[in-house]
Parts: structure tokens; sequence; C-alpha cells
């Protein structure tokens, strides 16, 4: 032997040491060969303001099982490793952490701001890498990109061009979502909807020539301060003679129409709506339509502004406050209720997201959609689990135009320039001059893009597009892209029609989507409920295998995954198995006697049922692999390993190995060290290192198993003769344990057994399996018979496929004391009979008593009854 495995497996040591020789091997590493087919994987880019959370090991975990199975099936795998700037996420964080030494970003000015988010990235940014590391993903590290790369920044602005030269980029004022803590716009994604108990307020507007009022509800009584028309339903006859005429708004003393849109349902509330263009999306719809003036009443910081009169400076719940004591005392005010209302808050700081008209930089949706939604209607593009494409479509089928600018300094910065004459130049380069009055003092904007306007070009910028590189040829598109379910829309839909535009390609062929993780009782993961684990300290405890095996293992792809320590600790204990079980069998190896290779003449029938079990294993496994069900192939081959392999087959060849004179000895090693060969290539997606320092070990010259062969079914390993003939044996083995178990006969004691068959084919295996039959069993002896002798009507009797076994009752207990225990049970039991069968024949008992209880005395005196039979019947056969 080559190598030695310690006594007890410490990943600890392990892990960074065989992960150290990866990287110093460039197993990594994938080529542009034209020899192999290439199969590329894209990590979703990690923010660098984070920290490993249990999100990314369970995506990782996924992805690098996907791509170490396709390099060792002989692909050029690459899978590309990368990080995000995360524009708002980043800049929050350093913002955060210069408030703690007094200093805003006004202090500082921009450029300075961003040498200070620079050395940002270059403290946190890499330290998730690292994390990932830990993992022990097979990410290509030479290729690593960030969003903010010059390569990718010069795509993001060729992006940008491209598209605004094409009409699909414009700037105007439009309806957007607000975050006045961080005084920027949010995409939808990045605002978080949750039920919450609000207040419902009801108010009347006075109908203007008449002494009649209309009455309304509102969850917002400020947005009254930008009210511009008051709207019912056409069809709703109470109203029908005020549409035209107009009402006040008292706090405003601003005189709007009364107008009739189909937007309004008659019989929701009073039928009544206000109409608020510049603060709500459906009011902004309704205002186009009727041609309303749109009116901005709050200023960035979430105070109100100049539109709104004497409540100007006041912040929005100040506001809110004020207006209702005026509408009170104007006698406007009807009442209030609590009711349950979706409430719209930032992600990341929880402030209210405030819908508001923003002049900002827009993508125009409708066309750029049209070959996405196409592309997944045709099949082109495959969504699993299928059900994830009705997200895909439905945001597809009712897209907006996509507000792409956001007022932050950290970020690819809007290559859009500035003339005092009112001239804007877009260009991929800053403008000499302003090209209408030839002006050169230009300004640039000040808004940075949508991270997401970045991260949607990652298949393609991170091999080198817009340039014709070697790696973008050979590597794009990209295969598979793993993801959570929570960015189908603001991640996967944009990486789509953005590939569709720029290379006429799609992105990926497959999308695989993922579930969020949760705790054992299916809560969210969050500090504030306690339940979270770091992944790391989980790593530090268990190592990596353990973690990344829990999190695989029963699991069905797309749904969310229940995570406790308990599932982390068994796959501990399995690795422990795996280990313990290759301990075993090279130490049952002698120096040098890793050559014999095994003709099927030598192998003897355990051999075969083992070696056809792991070949329908093989098929099993490519099989959930191909259609990424990872959780099940991961149970089957735990349970191949655990059951069939060391519970079983180790346990069969022992007395052969054993017995050094045994003539199918090398035949045993041999497939001892083939069966577990090609389980430790099955696990090594799965569980990547504790298989490399086991595989080194049994394969000394083989080189490491990142690289080796994945196994393939070979039909001619299908032998279903032998396989019959040991289940058979162990129904036989299980038979004796059962009894064993029944009678409480400690595994030490050894019966003699007979195993009685009138069928010759079932004697002959028997007769052929007897010895290891015997040695699992715990059976001192098995005899095989054609009929049952004298010897079998005094044993206790198990029915097994085509025969039935017999264990000698003298062997498994003392007679005259089973004799006397049993009598006294039988007395006891008796006199439970007698007790129910009283209490049920008592009239009064049954017509008082509840029938639950009556129904539970029945089931009793059943019970009783049943195990006084059994008694009996055991009394009968001792005589």
């Amino acid at each position: 032997m080559n190598k030695e495995l310690e006594k007890t497996y410490n990943p600890q040591i392990v892990e960074d040491r065989i992960y150290a020789e990866w990287l110093e091997k460039k197993y990594f590493h994938a080529e542009e060969d034209a020899a192999k087919t290439p199969y590329t994987i894209m990590i979703p880019p990690p923010n660098i303001t984070g920290q490993l959370h249990l999100g990314h090991a369970f995506g990782g975990s996924v992805q690098d099982a996907i791509i170490r199975r396709k390099r060792m099936q002989g692909f050029s795998a690459l899978y590309m490793p990368g990080t995000d700037h995360a524009s708002i996420a980043t800049e929050v964080k350093i913002v955060e952490d210069m408030a703690k030494e007094g200093i805003t970003k006004d202090d500082l000015g921009r450029e300075k701001f961003l040498e200070r988010a620079w050395k940002w990235k270059e403290k946190y940014g890499g330290i998730i890498s690292l994390q990932y590391r830990k993992l022990g993903v097979s990410c290509d590290w030479e290729r690593e990109r960030f969003t903010m790369d010059d390569g990718l920044s010069a795509a993001v602005c060729e992006f940008f061009n491209r598209l605004y030269e094409k009409g699909y980029i414009y700037r105007g004022e439009r309806l957007v979502n607000w975050c006045s803590h961080c005084q920027t716009v949010l995409s939808d994604a990045e605002v978080e909807h949750e039920d919450k108990e609000s207040g419902f307020w009801h108010f009347k507007y006075p109908i203007n020539g008449t002494d009649e009022f209309l009455a309304f509800a509102t969850t917002r009584p400020e947005t009254m301060l930008g009210d511009t028309a008051i709207a019912v339903s056409p069809g709703d006859e109470r109203y029908a003679k005020y549409v035209g005429m107009t009402v006040t708004v008292p706090i405003v003393n601003r005189e709007i129409p009364i107008i009739a849109d189909d937007y309004v349902q008659a019989d929701f509330g009073t039928g009544v709506v206000k109409i608020t263009p510049g603060h709500d999306y459906n009011d902004f719809e309704v205002g186009r339509r009727h041609d309303l003036p749109i009116i901005n009443i709050f200023n960035d910081d979430g105070t109100v502004n100049e539109n709104g009169a004497s409540y100007e400076g006041l912040k929005i719940a100040d506001a809110r406050v004020k207006i209702i004591s005026e509408f009170e005392g104007l006698g406007l005010f009807v009442k209030k209720e609590i009711i349950n209302n979706s409430v719209g808050t930032h992600e990341r700081c929880d402030e209210v997201a405030e819908p508001r008209i923003k002049l900002q930089w827009f993508v125009r949706m409708e066309e750029l959609a049209k070959p996405a939604l196409e592309a997944y209607r045709s099949g082109e593009l495959n969504i699993v689990p299928e059900r994830f494409g009705k997200i895909y479509t439905h945001w597809l089928e009712n897209i907006r135009d996509w507000c792409v600018s956001r007022q932050l300094w950290w970020g690819h910065r809007i290559p859009a320039y500035y003339c005092d004459c009112g001239e804007i130049t877009v260009a991929r380069a800053v403008p000499e001059k302003c090209l209408k009055c030839g002006s050169a003092e230009l300004k640039q904007d000040e808004d940075v893009l949508d991270t997401w306007f970045s991260s949607a070009l990652w298949p393609f910028s991170t091999l080198g597009w817009p340039e014709k590189t070697p790696a973008l040829d050979y590597f794009y598109p990209t295969q598979t892209l793993v993801t959570a379910y929570e960015i189908i829309f603001t991640w996967v839909v944009r990486m789509v029609f953005s590939a569709q535009e720029l290379t006429g390609k799609l992105p990926f062929r497959d999308v695989l989507i993922t579930g969020l993780v949760r705790d054992e009782l299916g809560r969210k993961l969050s500090k504030s409920l306690g339940n979270g684990a770091d992944p790391l300290e989980m790593i530090e405890k268990y190592g990596a295998d353990a973690l990344r095996f829990s999190m695989l293992t029963g699991n069905t792809i797309g749904n969310d995954l229940r995570f406790h320590i308990e599932k982390v600790e068994a796959a501990r204990n399995f690795l422990n198995k795996v280990w313990n079980a290759s301990r075993f069998v090279l130490m049952n190896h002698e120096d040098g006697d890793f050559k014999h290779i095994a003709k099927v003449g030598e192998l003897t029938p355990a051999d075969k049922w083992i070696l056809s079990k792991m070949n329908s294993l093989v098929k099993l496994a490519d099989d959930n692999f191909d259609n990424y069900e990872l959780g099940l192939a991961a149970q089957k081959i735990y349970e191949f390993v655990w059951d069939e392999y060391c519970d079983w087959y180790i346990e069969m060849v022992k007395p052969r190995l054993y017995n050094k004179d045994d003539a199918t000895r090398p035949a045993a090693l041999w497939t001892l060290r083939t069966v577990l060969a090609s389980a430790l290539k099955m696990l090594h997606p799965i569980m990547p290192f504790i298989t490399e320092e086991i595989y080194q070990a049994i394969s000394p010259n083989s080189g490491s198993i990142m690289i080796s062969k994945w196994p393939i079914y070979n039909a001619e390993m299908n032998f279903t003769k032998e396989e019959n003939e040991i289940e058979l044996i162990k129904d036989a083995v299980r038979g004796i344990r059962n009894v064993k178990a029944e009678m409480n006969v400690p595994p030490s004691k050894k019966p003699l057994v007979y195993i009685v068959s009138d069928l010759e084919e079932t004697r002959s295996v028997f007769e052929r399996g007897k010895a290891f039959a015997a040695v699992l069993g715990s059976a001192s002896e098995i005899i095989v018979l054609d009929a049952k002798n004298n010897d079998c009507e005094t044993c206790v009797s198990a029915v097994i496929p085509s025969a039935e076994l017999f264990v000698r009752l003298e062997d498994l207990i003392d007679t005259a004391k089973e004799i006397e225990r049993l009598s006294k049970e039988k007395e006891k039991l008796m006199k439970e009979v007698e007790r129910a069968y009283a209490k049920l024949a008592n009239e009064s008992f049954v017509a008082k008593a509840p029938t639950s209880v009556i129904e539970e005395e029945r089931a009793k005196e059943v019970q009783y009854r049943e195990m006084l039979a059994k008694v009996e019947q055991m009394l009968e056969k001792l005589g």
C-alpha cells in the first residue's frame, strides 16, 4: 500500500490539505479544448458585503455537485466564480461604517467616497470567495471576475449604448419606488411586501355647486395632498350624475374633477376612489388615460415639499396626523377602520418604500420581453421544476419599463453627458464636446445603474463580451443556471432578454430553481428568531462534506430545505461509516495485492450480487443527476453504501478474507475494492474531500478522483440470477434475526437453524450460501432439508420466499424457565381478559359510559386475547 488511512477521519486536517493540492495541480481550471465538449455553470455572484450563509452553501453544493460529475464524465467543465458590487447593499454598509466615525458621504465627496468603497471591496470582496473554498467548490479561480472589473464595466457601457441607440433606453418622469432613508430608487425586487395591521381612514370631499359629498377611504391620508381626481365606476348609477362635476380637496383648496374609470369597482367600499397619479401605480395609469396632472408632494428625504401648502417640511407620519385632525375639524372625517394591508419596505433598511414620480432612466421592455417569453414557450429554455415557469411567464407578460438609474455613487455611472444647452449625449467614452453647441463643458450623469443591469450580462461579460474571445466562443452559451426562486424575475429574466439582444443566443439551456433554507419548523432563518446557522461553524465542527451531504440528501429540487443540526450529525456518521469500511478493505490487503483483477469465472454469487447492485445504482444515479434530482441520487447512494455494501457484503466476505487459503479470497478483495471505488466516484460530487482521501489510498496510482472516469452502466454486469439468490439468503438471515429478537435472545447465542424447501433450486441456493448466512444470522449451523424432520416440531418457525426456516428452541432459551415465565404470563392475561369481558357484559357500564371508553375496553379485550393466544401457542411448542 502506498497510503494508509488514519484510524479516525479528521476533516479539519484533510480538507484544507486536499483543497490546496487541487489548486496546486490546477484541477479546477477549464481549457478551451476542441477534443472535449464544454459544460459551463456560472456562480450567481454573491455580494461583496456578504458572509457565506446557508443559502450560499446550499446553492454552491448543488452547482459543485453538477460540475464535478460533468468533469468526471470528460467535459471541459467550467465553474465560473465571481462577486457582485451590489450598489445599494454595499453603499448602505459603507455609509453605516462611516457613521460610526461621524462621517457622511457629503463630508467626503464622490471621489473620496469611491476611494473608500474600493478599499472596502479589497478588504471584504475576497472574504466570501475564501469562504466558498472552505465549502470545497471547484471554481476556476483563475477566471474569477468582479462586476466592476474594467472588462465588465466596458460591457455595461456597451450594453447601455446599444439599447439607447435602438431606442430602448429613454429618460423620463415615471412612477418609481423611493426609499427616503437611502434616498434612491428601488427595483420591485428590492421592495419586500408584508401584510401588516394598518389604519383605513374614511373621508369625504364636498361636491362643488351642491351640498353633497363623495365619501372614500385610504390607507395613506397624506397622499390627498397630491389628489388630482376622484373616480367612480362607469356603470354605477349612484354616481353617474356627478361625473364631469368637481370636488374640492380642502387642505390644499384644489378643485379636481369627478371621473368614471373601469379601474373602480362599484361593489368595493363606497365605490369611490381618490386618484393620486404621482404616488400610486394604479392611479398613475388612470391619470394617463384621463390626462390628469401629476403632482409630487414629497422631497427625497421623505418630507412634504412645496406642493403640500401648509404641510411643507413635515415628515410623512406627522403630515398624516395633522391632515386627519384638520378633516375632523372640518367635519369631513368619517371613521377609521383597522385592516390588514400589504406594506412595501426596502429590504436593506426597512424604510417604507413610497411610490413617487421621478425623472429617471428607463428601459422599454415590451419588445425585449417577447423573445424571452417565446424561448420558454417553445421549450428552448427549460425551467426545473416546471412550476416555476409560471413565475417567469407571469413577470414577462405583465412587465413594466425597467427603471435602471439609482441615486448612488457606488456602481456603474450612467454614460450620459449633459450640456447647459440642454443636449444629452450618451457615449461609450467621455465626449470631447457637445454635438449641438460645441461646448466642452459637459457633466456626466450623477446616477449609477441598477446592480441587475450589470448582473444581466454575467453569463457572457465574464467570458470577454463584447470582445470575441476564445473563452466566449467555446464556453458560451452556458448549460445550467442554478439559482433561488426569489430572483427569477430580477435576474433570470434579465439575463435571458439581455443575452438574446446582445448575443442572439440564450445564456443557458436549463434553469435549475432551488428553494430557500429554513429551520426544522419551516421558518425563514433570521437573526431575530435566533435560528440561523453559520455554515463556516458547521464546516469547522463537522467538515464541509458533512454539511454538503446533509443539505443535498432528502431534498427535492425546487422545494425549501428544512435544515437542522441532526442532519449534519447523521451525515458525519455516514462519513465515518464510509471511512471505517474503507479502512477495513485496506487492512485486508497486503502490500502489492492491488494488481489482481478478477475474472467473471472467479466471482462468487455474493460478488456478482454486489456488482450487479452497483451497476443498477450507476444507472439510477445517472437518471437522477441528469434530471437534477440530486437529493434522490444522494439518498440512493447512501442506502447502497450503508446497507448493501457495509452491512451485508462486507459481512458476507469476512470468512473468505480471514481464511488466507480460501481460493476465492482474491476475488473478494477485488470486488470490495472495485465496488468501493465506484461508490466513491458517485459520492465524490457530493462529498469531495473524504472520497479523494480514500480513493488515493485504494487506487494509489490512479491520480485524483476528480479526474477519474465517472462509472458507466454496463449491461454485462447485470447478474439477475445471483441477485435473486443473495436476496433469498438475506431474507433467511432477516428471518433468523427476527426470531431471536422476538424471543429476546442475545446476539451471542448461536442456534441451529433448519431451512426446508421442496424446491431443489432453492435448496441449492442455501447450500451454496449457508456458510455466510450462518455468520450473518449468528447461527451455529444451517442445515438444508427437503422436508421437516422431528426436530422442526419443537422449533420456532418463520416463512421466507419458497422456503421455511426453523430455529431450534433449546438453543435459544432455558425451556423450564421459559415455561415457568410463560405460565405466569398466561395467568395474568387470563385475568385481564376476564376483567374486560365482565366489564363489557355489565349493562349498566355499557349504558352509562361514553362510546370512546367502551371502544377502548373492547380494543383491550381483543389485544389481551391475541396476546394470550400467542403465549398458549408458545407453551404448546414447549410441551
